[in-house]
């Protein structure tokens, strides 16, 4: 999924959000298996609350600059974007990474 939330307004955003949540999660406990969606985004907040990892992209040229692991319990209530504690450090963490200079 290419950046399917990027024209949305924020409330609209949030619901679809949720209910991707919850359409993944459906369909890994009907099915059995946990199923993979690849989902790009420049939203950090929302790509830390639907992931489970994070890919972090660097630019020029683009290539993997870290893999972040995402342990939070699913599901994961809208709450926990403002949650601060880990949630923040890791939106913190990958936005220093973004904005770290190459030497």
């Amino acid at each position: 999924m290419d950046e399917p939330f990027g024209a949305l307004d924020a409330l609209t955003r949030e619901q679809l959000t949720m209910e991707l949540q919850r359409i993944w999660s459906e369909n890994s406990e009907k099915s059995g298996k946990r199923r993979t969606v690849f989902f790009i985004t420049h939203s950090i907040p929302e790509a830390v609350f639907l992931g489970d990892r994070v890919l972090v992209m660097g630019a020029k040229p683009g290539r993997i600059i870290e893999d972040i692991s995402v342990e939070f319990e699913r599901p994961r209530p809208l709450e926990l974007m403002n949650a601060g504690g880990r949630f923040g450090e890791l939106v913190t963490h990958i936005r220093e990474l973004l904005n770290a200079r190459p030497s």
